[in-house]
Order: structure tokens, then sequence, then C-alpha cells
């Protein structure tokens, strides 16, 4: 009976491992991928039965790098086209199989039992332990494969290490021998474990990087569109502005045209004029231009689709905050607005924008109330899309505030979302142009 479970428990250690490897190298993505890995890891256990049944266990753990290991690496190679890492990926899952070793050496220690009870406890924890290292250390041992050669061999190098180190100290030679099993296998537990968790440091470290080079990259392509209109309009109000230069020769032009009795052509040359300057009107809504030029390219949308945009500003003509800044919070903020205030319509209701914007005292003062047809969902605070895409604009105004040292808040107010925010000019020496 031992002999057999023994011989099961190798076989379980064998897979376990392939499969660890064969998803730290990402090499099951495709569906022949998958077979042949799985004909490939079926002659593992047949191999192993052959020469646990013709020589014995100790013989079996000797050839085992070159029965199992070798093979399995090969294998791997061939099926992601890679040399390194599929090697670094059969060494740190390894490492991996120390921990389902370990725990069932304390589980003994402590319940007590013999290599029976030992074998049996290791069989019932292979599942669960190889389903949660597969949930959560894959993506973690995957990220490193995406950096270079060097970097993938200074995270390599610790599991190589200890692979050499325990099959010269364990397998080859009884160095470590003597003393307590759950003792003498507490060091490679250790190991594995501070390796796990480095690496789950080091992915989560590199996720919220790339979520800030996401925002960053948002904001850069938010300033650029808000830069374009800027400049649009800009030049939409200097042609507005030629135009009531131009007055006297549209007088004359029109009295000329009266003169000879040319009545609709003058009514179709005034009709004209007055479409030129409707579509290039600029709304003075305060003394800063950049906020007149972005409150004025949203109240145009606004009213084109059929939503109420009241706005109340008094900014000044210089502000705590930059244009580029200025024009990012409030495109993404009336951006949002808009976009709710389409849901709103969807269900046949009347859709509303009220904007306030004003400085006082060296501060800045935000508030921005739309219609909005459901409850959003708030994480600390922020509301949060499950859509993919959606809420870069929300994080790229959180990141601004926070830059500044201001003040935001999100909140729902009957069948209303409101956002405020405050800036103040003390704390503009204090910000951290970092990257977000």
């Amino acid at each position: 009976m031992s002999l057999w479970m023994s011989l099961l428990n190798n076989v379980a250690v064998s897979v376990f491992g392939s499969v660890l490897a064969a998803s730290f190298c990402d090499a099951l993505d495709r569906r022949k991928n998958r077979i042949i890995f799985w004909i490939c890891i079926a002659l593992i256990p047949i191999a192993q039965g052959i020469i646990y049944y013709v020589w014995d266990d100790g013989f079996l753990r000797q050839i085992y790098p070159l029965l199992v290991h070798v093979p399995l690496i090969l294998l791997l190679c061939g099926l992601t086209g890679k040399l390194l890492w599929p090697f670094f990926s059969v060494m740190a899952a390894y490492l991996c199989c120390q921990l389902r070793r370990w725990l069932a050496l304390l589980t003994v220690e402590i319940l007590g039992g013999g290599a029976l009870m030992l074998d049996a406890v290791e069989l019932l924890i292979t599942l669960p332990l190889l389903f949660g290292l597969l949930h959560f250390m894959t993506p973690a041992v995957r990220y490193i494969s995406y950096y270079s050669r060097k970097m993938q061999c200074q995270f390599g190098v610790i599991p190589v290490l200890y692979y050499v180190f325990d099959y010269l100290t364990r397998v080859y030679t009884d160095l470590l021998s003597s003393g307590a099993p759950v003792v003498v296998e507490f060091m490679p537990f250790i190991c594995c474990g501070a390796y796990l968790v480095f690496l789950l440091y080091n992915f989560t470290k590199g996720q919220e990087e790339n979520r800030m080079r996401e925002i960053q990259k948002s904001l850069d392509m938010q300033v650029a569109q808000s830069m374009r209109e800027i400049t649009a309009l800009r030049e939409s109000q200097n042609l507005a502005t030629r135009y009531r230069h131009d007055l006297r020769h549209h007088l004359q032009y029109l009295y000329a045209c009266l003169e000879n009795h040319q009545i609709q052509k003058a009514e179709d040359y005034i009709s004209d004029i007055c479409n030129e300057l409707e579509q290039q009107k600029v709304i003075q809504y305060c003394e800063n231009e950049a906020a007149n030029l972005i409150l004025s390219s949203f109240a145009g949308r606004a009213e084109a689709e059929g939503i109420v945009m009241k706005v109340e500003g008094g900014m000044k003509a210089k502000t705590v905050i930059s244009d580029t800044d200025l024009c990012v919070l409030l495109s993404n903020a009336l951006e949002n607005a808009i976009h709710a205030c389409r849901e709103v319509q969807k269900e046949g209701k009347e859709a509303r924008i009220e904007v306030q914007i004003y400085e006082k005292q060296q501060q800045v003062f935000l508030q921005i109330k739309n219609s909005c047809a459901g409850a959003p969902i708030f994480e600390n605070g922020v509301p949060v899309s499950k859509e993919k895409g959606h809420g870069i604009g929300t994080r790229s105004i959180c990141a601004i505030v926070e830059r500044y040292g201001g003040i935001y808040t999100f909140s729902l107010e009957k069948e209303y979302f409101i956002l405020r925010l405050n800036l103040s000019e003390k704390n503009v020496d204090s910000v951290h142009f970092t990257a977000v």
C-alpha cells in the first residue's frame, strides 16, 4: 500500500510542477499546445512506474531531472518558441513544490503519522494548492517574462540556486539528512514564501506603474484635444472679431443691394452672416479665456443634443491652476456629465447640467451638477465604471486635484450627480509634478 501511495504521490508532484511551469510561461494558450502537453505529461507516470518497479524510489529521485525536468523544459521551449523563460518557469515551479512538501510535513508533525500519512496529506493538498498558485501567482510570474533577458536572469537566479542546492544536499549527498524533516524543510519553505511574496510585490508595483502610465497617456491625449479645441475656438473668436471689424463693408454691400432693389440677395447675405457669427460664438462666462472656451464648446454640444446647460462663472484671467490642467478638469467633468445626460434622455426625461466655477481668496471652486439615470458605483468615495475604457476621466480629475493638494467629492443627491472640488493657491508650491 505504501509503495503505491508513494508512487502516486511522485506522479502527483510531477503533474503539479509541470502544470505550474506550463502556466508560468503561458504555454497552454492554444488548444493544440494543450493536447501536445497532456500527451507528453501522460508519458511521465508511465516512465516513473517502470523505473520505480525495476529499481527503487532512491534511483527515481536521482534521475528525476533527466526524466522530468529536462524533457519538460524542451517541451515548453517548443510550445512557446522561447529558450530562457521556460527554463526559469520550471525552476520556479520546482521551488513552489516545496510549499506542498513542507505543509504536509507540518501537518504530520502536528497530527502524527508516518510515511504513508505524509504521502496522503501531500496528495490531499495538491489540487487546492495548485489552484491557489495558478490563480494568484501565475500573473505575477508571467509578468517577469516581459522584462529583458537580463532582468529575467535576475529574477530566475533564486529558483536556480535553490534547485542546485537542493539536489546537492538532499538527493546526491546526505548533508541535510540529519535532524527532523519538518525543520530541514523549513528553509526551502521560507525561501519559496519570500520569493513568491517578492514576485507579488513586483507584480503589484508594476501594475500600479502601468496604471499611472495609462492615466498619464490619457491626460496627454486630453490636454492635446483641449488645446486643439481652444485653438479652434480662439480662431472662431478672431473670425467673429474680424466680422465686426468689417461691418462697414457689409453695410455698404447691403446698401448697394437695397439701392438696386435686390431684396432677396440682401436677405440671403444677412442670413449667411448671422449663421457664421452664431457658429463662431464664444460666450463670455468669466475673465479666464481657457474656461470660457471649454465651457462654450461644451455648451454648444449640450445645446445640439437638447441638454439644458446653465453656467455661473467667476474665474479671473490668471488663476492658481494652469490652463492645461483647467482644460483637462473641465473637459473630463463635462464629458462625463454629457454622457450621463444621454442616458437620462433615453428614459424620456429632461437632462440638465449646472456648472458653478469661481475664484475667491486665491481658491478655485468648481461644482458640476448633472442629471443621472441610475446610482453610480462608488469605491473609496470615487465613482467607478465596470465598462472597459471608462473611468479614466474620473481618475484624471482625481490625479490633478491631488497634485495641487486640493479636495474633491463625488455625491448623489436625488436624481443629480454632483462633483465638487477645491484648489488653493497656498498648495501650489507643494505640488509634486510626478507622472500620473
